[in-house]
């Protein structure tokens, strides 16, 4: 089977350290499991892949030369006549795979006119975000690329229901939606996990530092725990503009020699700094449309640690309070410093829900199961004893 994966958004660097970056290689690496030969087209490579990637055949399209985000927006919408180009170039495919990018089309209606299978992977809402956040100078002519997209496309995949909701606005999407949340691969992760030593409680967090992410929620919880346990430590695994503002606050309270913030850091590093952690958190602060199916969570559990996330969005669904990990009103620091010191104090709490995180992930939210739905939804059986082989791995990473 041939799959033609398609990430047009300049935004992305495929083979970086971004949490999209991630995704897409983690996606890419589950087809390849599944005993799919890769192609993947993009105009941002971003680095070198890692090495089990290496055998995936790399198409780079036109990249953007200028930085000016009007003209990066005319670049964008031309860039689909060179996918268009480079598809029929690089196929003949049995699938063509996109991650939903901002004025890409070619793809899709490519897949529709070849009759293939066309599924398009919908991570967020863009044009809301490219509007709320950045800069969005056409948004009409966003509106119909995107129109164009999904009325092409044979599947929509959305990583959360949040996400699909909003693609149900859209006349065009009608009976095409499903959603799959994001997953994890199990196998990344010791388990069981080395056991900790020393006397600090060390405080984990992995993501970009940006303000979405609620860390100054987190400061303020971590301020309000240390008063009576000062053994608490913090870990900010991640890099972002809210470094400087999130180091100057840990220094006003005198606690900036209990924290450390590594910076951006490889994928292959992440197992080791979570197995540095006792707690992992998500503390986003309270948002009306929160969307996110947080990879980053989905890797905690994999390590087996205890996880506390606020209660929003598609981590309701994930998280079982009290059983597979803690759920916090979110925005509220003082209920995440009670969380924290339940946590700390009780060392069999944590080590029930981490077990039972590492469950949850290993039987239903494996890359493996997510891009094996994915194929099911296009018509595509993968061949019996790679299914069987992938699916004894899944098992034995779990019970070793």
């Amino acid at each position: 089977m041939k799959i033609a994966y398609i990430c047009a958004d300049f935004g992305v660097p495929v083979f970086g350290y971004k949490g999209c970056s991630i995704h897409v290689q983690e996606v890419v690496r589950a087809f390849l499991n599944q005993g799919a030969d890769m192609t993947l087209f993009t105009p941002r490579p971003g680095g070198k892949p890692p090495s089990d990637l290496q055998g995936v055949t790399l198409i780079q399209l036109p990249a953007a030369a200028s930085k000016d985000p009007r003209q990066r927006e005319i670049f964008s919408q031309n860039l689909n006549k060179h996918i268009a180009t480079a598809l029929a170039k690089a196929g003949p495919f049995d699938m063509i795979y996109e991650r939903y990018s901002l004025w890409s089309h070619a793809a899709m209606e490519f897949a529709q006119t070849h009759a293939l299978p066309g599924i398009l992977e919908v991570n967020a809402p863009l044009i809301e975000e490219q509007s709320r956040h950045r800069q969005l100078f056409n948004r009409a002519e966003a509106e119909h690329k995107s129109r164009r997209a999904f009325a092409a496309t044979s599947t929509l995949v959305a990583v959360s229901d949040q996400v699909a909701n909003y693609l149900d606005t859209y006349s065009e999407t009608c009976g095409r939606i499903h959603t799959i949340s994001n997953g994890v691969n199990p196998a990344r992760f010791q388990w069981p996990p080395a056991p900790r030593s020393g006397g600090d409680f060390t405080i984990g967090f992995v993501g970009t530092l940006k303000p979405w992410h609620g860390l100054d929620g987190l400061l303020e919880a971590f301020v309000l725990l240390h008063r009576s346990h000062s053994q608490a430590r913090l870990l900010i695994v991640g890099d972002g503009p809210k470094r400087d503002d999130l180091e100057e606050t840990l220094k006003s309270h005198g606690l900036a020699d209990f924290a450390h913030f590594t910076g951006a850091v490889a994928p292959d590093r992440i197992p080791a700094l979570l197995a540095a952690m006792d707690v992992a958190v998500a503390p986003y602060p309270h948002s009306p449309d929160f969307y996110f199916s947080p990879l980053k969570v989905l890797e905690y559990m994999a390590a087996g640690l205890p996880v506390i996330a606020s209660r929003i969005g598609q981590l309701t669904s994930l998280i079982q309070h009290g059983r597979n990990g803690i759920l916090c009103p979110p925005g509220q620091p003082a209920a995440l410093a009670e969380a924290l010191e339940q946590l700390m104090t009780n060392p069999a709490l944590r080590q029930i829900l981490g077990n039972e995180a590492r469950r949850t992930v290993v039987q239903c939210h494996s890359w493996h199961s997510v891009t094996q739905r994915i194929l099911k939804l296009a018509g595509i059986t993968t061949p019996k004893p790679q299914q069987q082989i992938s699916q004894t791995r899944l098992s034995r990473a779990f019970r070793h």
